[in-house]
């Protein structure tokens, strides 16, 4: 790859460049590709979330902004993975709706939020790159959507839930694996190679080709943004090594347990079908025993009337090694 190809992270630039107003229309695009509507950003909100250092609770970056129609839009990258990550997320949304709205306001204030998580880790199952979910409200018995009476601007309206309830957005970014058409796909393309297209037509992509050039940075912003790179790799190796040893242990510790609970169960079966076994084993060996015994004495009689080996061999069956210790 040629040096003017090489663009920065997104997740690096949400945390040092996106976050300025003269950058907002990178975001601004990526939002429009995704949500299928035009969206303005108006300002970027403070948030805990913000991280400044790369190592900052592994690489998780946030940025919190508001776009024209009054609307929160919260994006994330998550370069490692965590067990309770919807349980998380849902508290993030949760969370953003309480801080903006005031206590004694009326509910109308509450503001729709929308949750783009954007993951570098396998979530789970499922074939698709990119997961949308948002609440609707279906009839059981008639399977139709519930519309909601509302007021808005002094009229009686009716809205569908989706209108109002928090919308999510999961990136699998690993899990996209196609030639890259549509402007969408362009956007993920970007996300997983960090490479941009010459021609791109995308929106936010073009602007992209601009801003978030590597070599544009100086030489302090190109040691942080390495080093920042160099952290996650790192993080990744030690997570992909911890699975590994612990896959192991568990497979070692699953042997162990097996025959544990092979022999307990073992025992149990034992107490039940031991006497019938020892039986039936009784009986085997006193007549294997039997046999053997007169055999031996048949030899032996055979033996001292002088008659041959090989007749004894072959009336008794036994080897010429017991006949001979006779």
């Amino acid at each position: 790859m040629e040096q003017k190809d090489k663009y920065i992270r997104f997740d690096w630039a949400i945390k040092r460049l996106l976050r300025n107003k003269a950058n907002f229309g990178v975001l601004e695009g990526f939002l429009t590709v995704l949500l299928g509507e035009d969206i303005h950003i108006l300002e970027i909100l403070e948030s805990e979330g913000n991280q400044q250092r790369e190592d900052d609770k592994f690489n998780r970056v946030d940025i919190k902004a508001r776009n024209s129609k009054d609307e929160i839009i919260l994006v994330e990258v998550q370069n490692t993975r965590e067990l309770y990550y919807l349980e998380r997320i849902l508290y993030g949304v949760a969370k953003t709706i309480t801080e903006h709205i005031d206590l004694g306001e009326i509910y109308s204030n509450v503001k729709k939020v929308y949750s783009i998580s954007i993951l570098y880790f396998d979530i789970g199952q499922g074939s698709d790159y990119l997961y949308h979910g948002q609440n609707t409200f279906l009839g059981v018995h008639t399977g139709d959507h519930l519309k909601v009476t509302t007021k808005e601007q002094g009229a009686i309206v009716r809205k569908l839930p989706a209108e109002i309830f928090p919308e999510y957005f999961l990136i699998r970014v690993n899990e996209f694996n196609k030639v890259a058409v549509t402007p969408l796909e362009e956007w993920i393309e970007y996300l997983k190679t960090g490479c941009i297209r010459p021609n791109t037509k995308a929106p936010g992509l073009e602007e992209a080709r601009k801003k978030l050039v590597y070599y544009n940075m100086d030489k302090a912003e190109k040691l942080a943004y390495d080093r920042h790179i160099d952290a996650v790799m790192i993080q990744n190796d030690v997570l992909s090594t911890a699975k590994l040893e612990g896959r192991e242990e568990g497979h070692q510790l699953g042997l162990e347990e097996g025959r544990q609970r092979g022999l307990e169960e073992g025992m149990k079966k034992g107490l039940e079908q031991g006497i019938e076994q020892g039986i039936e084993q009784g009986i085997e060996q006193g007549i294997e025993k039997g046999i053997v015994k007169e055999k031996t004495i048949t030899a032996r009689k055979l033996k001292s009337l002088n008659i041959p080996v090989d007749t004894i061999i072959q009336v008794t069956g036994l080897s010429l090694e017991e006949i001979e210790k006779l």
